[in-house]
């Protein structure tokens, strides 16, 4: 098993900026993708970022390419999410998967285990 525990969130203003973490524990050596996913109220999860074991691969939601990016430190089993110039669109709890199957996915299904989300408020 792989536990995973995001931090990070909070309440920011519009064009601020926030770092997300991801904390991977357990079987680590058992991860190869990873990707960032959000959820906001009333609305389904989707997809927000994703990355490669090596961080050969990232790829991007088109509604944060250019603000947002993902990172990985295999070596210390934590990945990263670097928001910057935010938006009121995107409040949402942000949420950390991994996957032990798969080295790149941007959909939830390729992922068998999930943090327990962190809250990101951004007010206008």
């Amino acid at each position: 098993q792989v536990q995973l525990v995001e931090s990070g969130g909070g309440l920011v203003q519009a064009g601020g900026s926030l770092r997300l973490s991801c904390a991977a524990s357990g079987r680590t050596f058992s991860v190869y993708g990873m990707a960032w996913f959000r959820q906001a109220p009333g609305q389904e999860r989707e997809f927000v970022a994703a990355i490669t074991r090596r961080s050969w691969t990232k790829d991007y939601a088109d509604s944060v390419k250019g603000r947002f990016t993902i990172s990985r430190d295999t070596a210390k089993n934590t990945m990263f999410l670097q928001m910057n110039n935010l938006k009121p669109e995107d409040t949402a709890a942000y949420y950390c998967a991994a996957s032990s199957t798969v080295d790149f996915a941007t959909t939830q299904g390729s992922y068998d285990y999930w943090g327990q989300g962190t809250q990101v408020t951004v007010s206008s």
